[in-house]
């Protein structure tokens, strides 16, 4: 894997608000309501290969279980059988997600394009509790579908969403106002839900998946144990395909669904010197 997401911020301090913030089981529930429908991949077989020479291959037993194997990831040589999370994006492409109930600390996640070829890879990772880092590690990918002739630029970082705003409706009783900061940085703000007047400025990172508006965007929060991974559409569909990893009130890992519409509100041009 590539581009390893584990940014120290040495010198924050926890808000006293903060102490009465709603926990992730409170903000997540019903966040998957704008969902897009699931896909049922069933009897499909499709392998990649990723930077760093990482393969991955999956066999679609049903509508709810794949078996994957990678040796290079998670040293799953044997065909790990998990459940998984698909949503068609667009006709060909495929948002999917695996919530490891083999190994409980990790999450797969991988967006693909059967026509183009092209793939991203990201692996989430609840790790021990550290001060002044979040909760959840990501890293990340680009990466092949095996067989399929590729065209088109490779995924990668982007500098495109920097100075972009936008508010996203997940569902009649979840929207947010999100500002992208920089290439490592995101602010948010809870305009409606259990979250309503809560804010923050958390680690972010954001690949350009393809030229037709395809964007990978993921956040990992400082307050609340919880990261997730997002492929925004903002091409004319304006949706978001996403999930959510973190830890419940139970201290067990907890997958979570989302989706949601995206309301584009303008984008700030820096005249002169850029953010990072």
């Amino acid at each position: 894997m590539t581009h390893t997401e584990q940014v120290s911020v040495s010198d924050r301090t926890k808000d006293a608000n903060q102490d009465h913030w709603k926990t992730y089981d409170d903000f997540a529930a019903g966040i998957d309501t704008y969902r897009m429908p699931g896909a049922d991949l069933s009897g499909r077989r499709i392998a990649f290969t990723f930077d760093c020479a990482t393969r991955l291959s999956l066999d679609f037993v049903d509508g709810d279980s794949v078996r994957w194997t990678s040796a290079e990831l998670l040293s799953a040589t044997d065909g790990s059988l998990d459940p998984y999370d698909a949503v068609r994006v667009r006709d060909d492409v495929i948002f999917l997600n695996i919530p490891l109930t083999t190994r409980t600390e990790d999450a797969v996640t991988v967006f693909w394009s059967d026509t183009t070829g092209r793939a991203l890879l990201v692996h989430s990772v609840i790790g021990d509790p550290t001060p002044g880092v979040p909760h959840v590690r990501q890293s990340f990918s680009a990466g092949e579908v095996e067989g399929v002739v590729v065209t088109g630029a490779k995924p990668g970082p982007t500098r495109d969403l920097v100075g972009f705003r936008e508010v996203v409706r997940y569902s009649p009783s979840h929207l947010y106002d999100h500002v992208f900061l920089s290439t490592e940085r995101y602010c948010w703000q809870c305009l409606q839900g259990e979250q309503r007047g809560h804010g923050d400025v958390d680690m972010a990172t954001t690949w350009k998946f393809d030229e037709t508006g395809l964007y990978l965007f993921t956040f990992r929060e400082f307050v609340i144990p919880v990261a997730s991974v997002w492929l925004h559409d903002l091409g004319y569909a304006l949706r978001t395909t996403g999930v959510f990893i973190g830890v419940g009130a139970d201290g067990k890992a907890d997958h979570r669904r989302a989706g949601g519409h995206i309301y584009p509100l303008g984008t700030i041009k820096y005249p002169d010197v850029q953010p990072v």
